[in-house]
Parts: structure tokens; sequence; C-alpha cells
């Protein structure tokens, strides 16, 4: 089946229609993805981590776990998922995180400023962009301080999460731009929309 390639360090925006599966691929592994959902006929209904992690009462959230919006609707649930680490807590990298966490690195305009302009024709204003779901970030939480430490994605290549829209839905993703959320390194994300029913298998992905 074929699908689209975001290059490294941009981001993309496209419908998701209800019913539809989007599968988000890590085509040679330890690759972030930022994932944004906005309710397709009223952007300002958005994914919310909190209303997530409240009604899903975890914070590790893998196969069979919804996404909530910030009106209390599911948007999106994870039917599929070979990895089972990803991060709901951190924010879009931004040219703040980098003059922040990086002051000896070139300034880039991170996920956010990605985002924000793929985001742009749908609707979608800057101030309106969420914490996204981090598809494949790996972000232990210490147990006894609740110290947040980031650490290389263990996916590895070809390492895939699938997601079943619950509502029709406008989708911001990226390929991560940030240094410690990819381990060092920078590299493509991979995705594709499969139609209902048409999810017998993940396939081959051609891009």
């Amino acid at each position: 089946m074929s699908g689209v390639r975001i290059a490294p360090r941009s981001g993309v925006a496209f419908r998701l229609e209800k019913g539809e599966y989007l599968d988000v691929i890590d085509p040679d592994g330890g690759q972030v993805s930022d994932l944004l959902a906005f309710n397709a006929d009223d952007v300002r209904e958005v994914l919310s981590n909190g209303r997530t992690f409240d009604y899903e009462e975890t914070i590790r959230l893998s196969t069979g776990n919804r996404l909530w919006s910030n009106r209390s609707n599911p948007m999106l649930t994870i039917v599929e998922d070979t990895v089972g680490s990803h991060d709901f807590l951190l924010t879009p990298c931004s040219e703040d995180t980098f003059r922040h966490f990086y002051p000896d690195k070139p300034v880039h305009r991170g996920c956010f400023g990605n985002l924000a302009e793929a985001l742009a024709p749908f609707g979608v204003e800057k101030d309106a962009i969420p914490c996204a779901f981090n598809v494949f970030m790996n972000v232990p939480v210490d147990q006894a301080t609740g110290k947040l430490e980031v650490l290389p994605p263990t996916s590895k290549a070809g390492d895939r999460l699938r997601l079943r829209a619950e509502m029709d839905l406008v989708i911001g993703l990226t390929a991560c731009s940030a240094y410690a959320s990819n381990g060092g390194t920078f590299k493509p994300i991979d995705y594709r929309v499969v139609p209902e029913g048409g999810v017998a298998g993940f396939g081959e992905l051609e891009v």
C-alpha cells in the first residue's frame, strides 16, 4: 500500500475521515513524530492530553486506549502499536525550545513552527496548537522524584502505530526536529491513510 514520506524536520496536515485509519511508521528507527488532531467541522475542538489522562487513567497510552478532545469526545483510538512507548506530556519543540535546551545549536522552528505552517490553511492559529501526542517518544518519569527524562526512542526500523478516527479530523504530523527526542539524529516519518475496512494488516509501505 502506498504512503507519504515526511522529510526530516518537517511537517504536514491533512484530513482523516471518521472510520479511516492512520498508520504512522518509523522507516529507519529512532525517530519521533508529533501528532495533533482537530475536529474538521470545528477546529476549536482539539486533542487534549489532560482529558485523555483523565478518562484513560494512564499516561502509558497504547493499544486499546483512546485520545480525547478538550470537549470530552474520543478523537482517535489506538488499534495497533508495535512500540508501546509514546509521550503525551511534552509540548512540540519550537524556537524557544532550541534557545532553552540547545544554546550551542542553530535555532530551528521545530515541530511547533512546522505544525503552525501546515495547519494554517485549515484555520488553526498558532495559539491553538496544544500539547502533541508524541509518537515513539521515550520520556520516562522517575517514580520517586517525578523528574522527566528525554531518552532516544526505542522504535526500530518499520515500527508503527495505527489509529482509527472517531470523528472527521484534521491531522497535523511531523518528523520531529529536537536533538534529544531523536537521539541526536533526524530521519523521516512515513504515514498512510487506510480506508474503513481496509485493515487486514500493515503490509508493505511504498513511498
